[in-house]
């Protein structure tokens, strides 16, 4: 990667001075503006750009009272399970590469099932909160890396993940360094009761 220069480094200035603004959560209209208007590119994030062979890894830039940000970065095939963003608005925008972005809903039969599902190309934004379950993939040939900016607001602690097969969804805690376990596992059911 090329050496940053000031001007690429002042391309975070807006998001950052925005998120530190922050005295609550941000909406998801606020967020998905501010991603929107920023002119950041894979260069902003160059010290954050590290890969995992195994799964997706996510890099922590910087994090405050009501937020964190991610930079993820994606071998081909790699993708996130399928999940939510409990209590937790979640802006992503892709700084390289091209993702897919899938969206979810429980089906009649308790499994999960794919309702939508659109590409993300350089400069897109997407934008969950809450039970907005969906999964994020990088579906292109081998040798082409996807890296995305993540914005969480609040601070991402716990989430759900769920299974495409089985009707299991776990409650994940973050754990730090990017890394997560499974606090409890649960049917499809017995969660949409809570």
């Amino acid at each position: 990667m090329p050496l940053r220069t000031e001007t690429e480094i002042e391309a975070l200035v807006p998001l950052f001075e925005y998120l530190e603004s922050l005295t609550g959560r941000a909406s998801i209209a606020d967020l998905d503006r501010v991603m929107r208007s920023i002119d950041v590119t894979v260069e902003d994030v160059a010290e954050h750009i590290r890969y995992c062979d195994e799964h997706y890894k996510r890099n922590l830039i910087r994090e405050g009272r009501w937020y964190q940000a991610y930079a993820l970065c994606w071998k081909s095939g790699q993708r996130s399970p399928i999940h939510d963003h409990t209590n937790t608005t979640c802006g992503v925008r892709v700084l390289a590469g091209r993702g897919v972005e899938t969206i979810y809903e429980p089906s009649p039969c308790g499994q999960m099932m794919a309702v939508q599902s659109r590409p993300l190309n350089v400069g897109d934004i997407c934008a969950s909160q809450d039970s907005d379950t969906h999964q994020i993939s990088n579906l292109q040939p081998a040798g082409q890396n996807l890296i995305t900016l993540h914005i969480y607001s609040p601070p991402l602690r716990e989430f759900h993940t769920y299974s495409a097969t089985d009707g299991t969804v776990n409650r994940v805690r973050d754990v730090g360094n990017g890394c997560c376990e499974v606090v409890e596992t649960m049917d499809i059911a017995t969660f949409m009761k809570r």
